[in-house]
């Protein structure tokens, strides 16, 4: 269990990054396309389903803050973390 919970944070830390990622736009050639590419491919698998049941909120995507609250609250609940 303690290394679930472990993986856990991580994914969180992960999804911040990709959250503060978002508010600047890096070109392909940057150097640190390669790690925001890797960002949103850790992220987007669990992201999509959850945007398909999540209504459309205009421009704004509380995606990565439902993923959130339910890895920080349910999870360690779940597995006593």
């Amino acid at each position: 269990m303690y290394i679930v919970c472990q993986i856990a944070y991580l994914y969180s830390v992960v999804i911040i990054l990709r959250a503060i990622s978002s508010f600047f736009p890096v070109s392909p050639s940057s150097p640190f396309a390669p790690v925001v590419s890797f960002l949103y491919r850790v992220t987007e698998p669990v992201f999509a389903p959850v945007r398909r049941v999540m209504p459309a909120t205009g421009p704004f995507d509380f995606t990565p803050l439902v993923v959130l609250l339910v890895l920080q609250l349910i999870v360690p609940r779940l597995l006593g973390c």
